[in-house]
């Protein structure tokens, strides 16, 4: 029975790696993600394992602090759960451009690949932040509201597109899991590949709406397959 358990195990860790598995015993492998003049942040804490993300008229979120690369690894599961959505929330405007509960795949910006006027661009902004903001970015979202597209351009940037999960009250107070293939749906959003390196990030807000929320994670995942 031992050996069998171990070629088991063998012929798994052969047909699929894990490069993350983030079970929130702690916050030591996050930091905080802040946005220019937005004063109240939202807040993250662990309980029992658990990330509560709690928004109130707030905005901000943590980013994992390594980033890894998205065709070796472009799986991505995790299980959430709101006890509430906004009843201003909506996806389609800048005003209703608030979700209990989103993880973000922001994909680098490589300045080696960029155009002359790109490279304009993203050079005063990381000559005004420090950093260069990402190339794009794929929001798996809660949904205030049921919309008639799983696929939205969000209202503030073309190079944001928020892809639903969860709609409305549906489900709510109720665990979700889903594994999602970020690659796939990177390429079905803007209608080509995406830059290699990404990172993720985890994110509450309510600042446009002005309403509050409480969700929670238990886990993420990131694998080949």
């Amino acid at each position: 029975m031992r050996m069998l358990l171990i070629f088991v195990f063998t012929i798994f860790s052969l047909n699929a790696q894990v490069l993350l598995k983030e079970d929130f015993n702690s916050l030591e492998n996050w930091e905080p993600l802040l946005f220019e003049k937005i004063q109240k942040h939202s807040t993250y804490e662990i309980d029992k394992s658990i990330l509560v993300a709690k928004s109130n008229a707030s905005a901000s979120g943590i980013k994992f602090k390594k980033n890894y690369d998205i065709f070796k690894y472009p799986k991505l599961s995790f299980k959430w759960k709101v006890n509430n959505v906004y009843k201003k929330g909506d996806a389609s405007t800048k005003d209703g451009d608030d979700y209990p509960i989103r993880i973000y795949v922001m994909f680098e910006y490589n300045p080696d690949e960029a155009g002359f006027f790109e490279q304009i661009k993203y050079d005063f902004a990381k000559s005004i932040y420090g950093e260069y903001p990402p190339h794009s970015t794929v929001n798996y979202i809660w949904s205030n509201k049921i919309q008639d597209k799983n696929i939205i351009t969000s209202a503030y940037t073309d190079r944001s597109k928020m892809i639903i999960l969860n709609n409305s009250d549906i489900n709510l107070n109720k665990w979700q899991t889903h594994t999602v293939d970020v690659l796939a749906d990177y390429k079905k959003a803007f209608g080509k590949n995406p830059p290699r390196n990404v990172t993720l990030a985890i994110m509450t807000d309510s600042d446009n709406t002005g309403e509050s929320s409480l969700s929670y994670i238990d886990f993420i995942e990131v694998s080949d397959e």
